[in-house]
């Protein structure tokens, strides 16, 4: 049976451009990418060179700092390029796939029977690593940790974001067994959130704590989740799976092979083909969307903490979705006048848009307005469902104090739980950075 969780704080965005509920198959593109960027705090040591034949599944690089994080290729092919910046950072590591995947073979293994220190080596050696993350500082999970306990949100609220449900209804199985095999990284429980569309998969699934959660955004954050279920305080440790990661852990015990599937939903005002589509992690978005015009920004992941792209970039490792909205390029004459502008969005009333909850709006990536001093309006409270003080926390971030920052609830947040804290403050100041600072201040000054 579940456990009711409801959260009253928040605010779900209705914005146009829903992804269609049809699944098809993405095109194959010629080159696939991994981006070291995505994992944060992970320095790559490349263990192949370009031109290296390769099997999907085969490693291309680890971690220097803990070299049993393996990061794997998702499609067979030839390594054609390993792209640098500045201080020669791997920015991405390029895989000119071919026709058709070969895999490399780990060999099937139940997990439920399998020992704990063999499903975790497979999970690994695989490169099933990458998706595990950890509470505090949202980063990739260093495996010689025992979590407390692991979470997994199926819940949808983000505007636009890809339906959970619909992603997962045909790999109940393969989610099953990575559940299985999940269960043997924690002495503790695997806490699994669900909404009402993911529900009528999930709710069968054997050896989780089951969690029904209703609400405004950010309810479907694992943060929120976590801080509802089970506060993590000062030296504790909790892992964070993704849901179709789930199914692709599960899928290398099933399969004795790394299918690297990415559902991805393409939403948005400016996109043309709103579906869901079947395809491979890494892929070009170009080979996704077609070329995009510059007035139009291409957004890796949603609106409020998706990752800029341009033409023939390539989607990021965690992503469900691309979402397409309108370059905010133009200027709004007297802007700034109250009620002027009623087609757009407003949480603090400075437009009608209160007098229409049910009117779907069309987004630009204007910030109306520039940056400014951050003043008390209690406007950050009612958008965190969290017991903390955020604008406190924020000060503290930046000003770099870590005993305020510890107090104030640090060890609990990520910067994506401060999304819509960022879209409804009158300052404009880049909030999810400034927690990110904050919490790599923290690894390291506390670790």
């Amino acid at each position: 049976m579940s456990k009711d969780i409801r959260i009253k704080r928040g605010l779900s965005l209705r914005l146009e451009g829903e992804a269609e509920k049809e699944l098809v198959k993405a095109p194959r593109s010629k080159t696939y990418a991994i981006k070291p960027p995505d994992f944060h705090t992970v320095v790559p040591k490349m263990v192949v060179k370009e031109g290296a034949k390769l099997l999907a599944g085969d490693e291309i690089f680890y971690s220097k700092y803990t070299d049993e994080i393996r990061f794997t290729t998702p499609v067979s092919g030839v390594l054609k390029e390993i792209k640098r910046g500045d201080k020669r950072r791997i920015l991405e590591v390029i895989i000119e796939a071919d026709s058709q995947d070969a895999y490399r073979e780990f060999g099937k293994m139940d997990a439920s029977k399998a020992d704990a220190k063999d499903v975790k080596e497979r999970i690994l050696e695989s490169g099933c690593g990458a998706f595990i993350y950890q509470r505090p500082y949202d980063i990739v999970a260093d495996p010689k940790d025992t979590p407390k306990a692991i979470f997994i949100s199926a819940v949808t609220t983000a505007p636009l974001a890809a339906d959970k449900g619909f992603i997962i209804k045909d790999k109940v199985e393969a989610f099953q067994e990575g559940i299985n095999a999940l269960k043997k990284l924690t002495p503790g429980k695997v806490h699994l959130s669900v909404d009402d569309s993911s529900a009528q998969y999930l709710k069968n699934i054997k050896g989780v704590e089951l969690h029904h959660v209703n609400g405004a955004h950010p309810a479907g954050n694992v943060g929120v989740q976590i801080h509802k279920i089970d506060p993590i305080n000062r030296g504790e440790k909790v892992w964070t799976v993704g849901v179709e990661d789930v199914a692709i852990i599960g899928n290398v015990f099933l399969t004795g092979e790394y299918h690297a599937d990415r559902t991805i939903a393409v939403a948005g005002s400016e996109a043309k083909d709103r579906k869901y589509y079947q395809g491979t992690i890494g892929l070009n978005v170009a080979d996704l969307i077609g070329l995009a015009s510059d007035d139009v920004r291409i957004i890796s992941g949603d609106v409020l903490t998706g990752t800029k792209l341009s033409n023939n970039q390539y989607v990021g490792f965690f992503e469900n979705e691309v979402t397409l909205i309108p370059e905010g390029n133009n200027y709004r004459m007297f802007g700034w006048l109250p009620f002027t502008y009623n087609n757009i969005h407003s949480n603090s009333h400075t437009s009608l848009s209160w007098l229409f909850p049910n009117r779907k709006y069309k987004p630009t990536t204007n910030l109306n307005g520039e940056e400014r001093a951050l003043v008390v309006t209690g406007e950050m409270e009612e958008v965190l469902p969290m017991d903390i003080y955020p604008m406190q926390l924020i000060k503290a971030c930046m000003a770099g104090d870590i005993e305020k920052m510890e107090n104030l609830g640090i060890y609990e947040v990520a910067p994506e739980d401060f999304a819509l804290v960022e879209y409804v403050n009158t300052s404009k100041i880049e909030i999810q950075e400034v927690i990110r600072l904050g919490l790599d201040l923290m690894i390291t000054e506390v670790g």
